[in-house]
């Protein structure tokens, strides 16, 4: 029975990582989008009135997006709780997290979420979103620093439920376009608070039945 239960748990896993490492390679694959600076693609192409009327736009737009790709990429490692063979692997790629995520994809974020697509709901929404980013992970900073990793833990998991928004905000936009054919701005109504919610929610029953 254990020896069934580690195979389950193993195979668990592993899909895990292959699922990760599809969306974090489609994820990458916008963000190269952006490379070398342009600002006349994709997301931007939509933006063009902030893009002229705000010359700081770009700039927070930018460290959003080039900083939070590596953010997804740590926190995933770092919510593994492993080594990988070198030492002190897991602290590292958490530091790397934390600091990416603190000084620059969730401040950049929360000032994009000021201009959101979608009016008020949408700003609403993002700026909550980034702010409860910015928060959750300060708390695990916090509790490591106090060596309290088991709650330290519970709020990396919280902040990294947040940062899959990239992901999941994406999914559901795929999802509702294709069933319903909504306008775009009611697409970034619901989107903009579908993202996030049940991430969180998810993770604090997962968290409050001690599966986490």
């Amino acid at each position: 029975m254990l020896l069934t239960k580690k195979k389950y748990s193993n195979a668990l896993k592993i899909l895990l990582i292959l699922g990760f490492g599809y969306f974090f390679w489609l994820m990458f694959q916008i963000t190269v989008e952006y490379i070398p600076l342009k600002a006349d693609v994709s997301f931007l192409m939509i933006k063009q009135t902030e893009v002229t009327d705000r010359p700081e736009y770009l700039p927070f737009f930018y460290t959003h997006v080039y900083t939070s790709i590596f953010v997804l990429l740590f926190g995933f490692f770092a919510i593994l709780r492993k080594n990988f063979g070198v030492q002190n692997f897991h602290r590292s790629v958490g530091k790397a997290y934390i600091f990416l995520l603190l000084i620059f994809s969730a401040p950049a974020g929360i000032y994009m979420g000021l201009f959101a697509n979608g009016g008020f709901f949408s700003k609403t929404s993002f700026v909550i979103l980034g702010c409860l980013w910015w928060f959750t992970t300060y708390k695990a900073y916090q509790l490591a620093k106090q060596k309290k990793f088991a709650p330290h833990k519970q709020w990396m998991w919280r902040s990294f439920a947040l940062t899959l928004s990239a992901i999941t905000l994406r999914m559901w936009k795929v999802i509702i376009v294709y069933l319903f054919h909504p306008n775009p701005m009611d697409v970034y109504q619901i989107i903009a608070w579908l993202g996030w919610i049940p991430n969180i929610l998810l993770i604090e029953f997962l968290i409050t039945k001690k599966i986490l």
